[in-house]
């Protein structure tokens, strides 16, 4: 045998070689297909999620329904009287200076008015006067009739006496009338209190010139009823069905930082005032100390009264365009879906929802710009927030309106 015969490969396991070799080649690269195959399918998957937005949703938070209402208000003395002068002069003197406590019927100042007792005295003179004719009249009357049985006057005589009189006597009431008026327009010279209260305004002095009956300008006093207080405030249009009247309120005052003052809602005007969309409320306080001052500012704290818990979302929410007020909520699909809403109240961070959502909605916190109906989202931190969150809770339940 030669040296070469046993290292000689036969063509049977050449053929099997190149079997094995084709196969695996073949393996390598169906397998280097398939791979980059599924790295393309990856890669536009991930691609196309890349494309759809995401989003962080939440769900509209409850309040409490002991809400409170926390607005501005003014104070004002329950009984006000801005005193003008009903008669013409020159002020002979003054009794009462601001802070002055007075009673019903107290002087406060006397008018001295010349021309007014002149034109009294002259009153006084024509109703003598008118007076004096009457009674002449009558005293004739009387003596034309003891003659008529006689014939020595006729009967036109007596009619025309008798007119004479009749008209002589409504002279007398007419000066009488006179005499009166003016009589009354005199006392108008004692200025005085027209009910128990506090002078919080003087601004005449002695020797001061006054108008009489204009009732224009500065009042000469002005006299106050502190003992209790009216309280105004101005309510937004749509917290109204939720404050009752007769309803408490608590009140503070910056010279008392440490204290409250209870009052009760009274009155309402019943109207809505179109330039601003509140309507006026007076609320009573007791005041029987003088410790509140009428013109002063106060800050009232209203209960609100409701049946149905008041939804509240972020005011990031809020989309505002030509579409109106609506937010964006993602649906059962992850779909948007804008709402249409109104609101309640302004919180500031948060908004209070009148109408337009349900607790179940999933609303998108702060709106991409372009978004529209019907686009595809991304939920960012799903089962925190999103589908599986659970609705927020504040704990702020009050509200302040400047």
């Amino acid at each position: 045998m030669r040296p070469d015969q046993g290292s000689r490969v036969s063509p049977r396991k050449l053929r099997l070689y190149g079997t094995v070799a084709i196969g695996v080649l073949t393996a390598v690269v169906v397998t280097g297909i398939i791979t980059r195959s599924k790295g393309d399918a990856q890669l536009k998957e991930w691609t196309d999620a890349q494309a759809v937005p995401s989003v962080a949703v939440t769900l509209p938070g409850t309040k409490p329904l002991n809400a409170t209402l926390e607005l501005p208000g003014r104070l004002e003395a329950y009984s006000r009287a801005p005193i003008y002068a009903r008669v013409s002069g020159y002020l002979k003197g003054w009794k009462s200076d601001i802070g002055a406590q007075v009673k019903a019927g107290q002087e406060l100042a006397e008018i001295e008015a010349p021309d007014l007792d002149q034109q009294l005295l002259q009153a006084r003179a024509d109703l003598a006067n008118a007076q004096a004719a009457a009674k002449l009249s009558a005293a004739t009357l009387a003596r034309r009739k003891t003659l008529l049985a006689s014939n020595f006057v006729s009967q036109q005589e007596i009619d025309e006496r008798s007119a004479d009189l009749a008209s002589k006597e409504a002279q007398v009431k007419s000066q009488q009338a006179n005499v009166e008026r003016l009589e009354a327009l005199a006392a108008y010279k004692l200025v005085t209190a027209p009910f128990d209260g506090v002078v919080t305004e003087r601004n005449t002095d002695v020797g001061a010139l006054i108008s009489g009956g204009t009732g224009s300008g500065a009042a000469m006093f002005v006299v106050s009823n502190v003992s209790k207080l009216r309280l105004y405030v101005n309510v937004p249009q749509s917290y109204l069905p939720a404050i009752k009247m007769g309803a408490k309120a608590t009140v503070t005052v910056p010279e008392y930082a440490n204290r409250t003052f209870p009052a009760t809602i009274e009155a309402s005007a019943q109207s809505v005032d179109v330039s601003s969309g509140t309507t006026r409320m007076q609320l009573a306080i007791e005041n029987p100390k003088g410790e509140l001052r009428p013109g002063a500012y106060a800050n009232v704290k209203l209960s609100l009264s409701s049946d149905v818990q008041p939804l509240s979302i972020p005011a990031s929410a809020l989309v505002f365009n030509s579409s109106g007020l609506r937010v964006a909520t993602v649906n059962a699909g992850d779909k948007v879906l804008f709402k249409t809403i109104t609101i309640a109240r302004d919180l500031g961070r948060e908004i209070e929802i009148a109408s337009g959502l349900s607790p179940d909605d999933r609303v998108i916190v702060t709106p991409l710009d372009g978004i529209a109906d019907g686009d595809q989202v991304r939920i960012a931190g799903a089962g925190k927030n999103g589908k599986d969150g659970k609705p927020r809770t504040s704990s702020n339940s009050t509200t302040k309106t400047e």
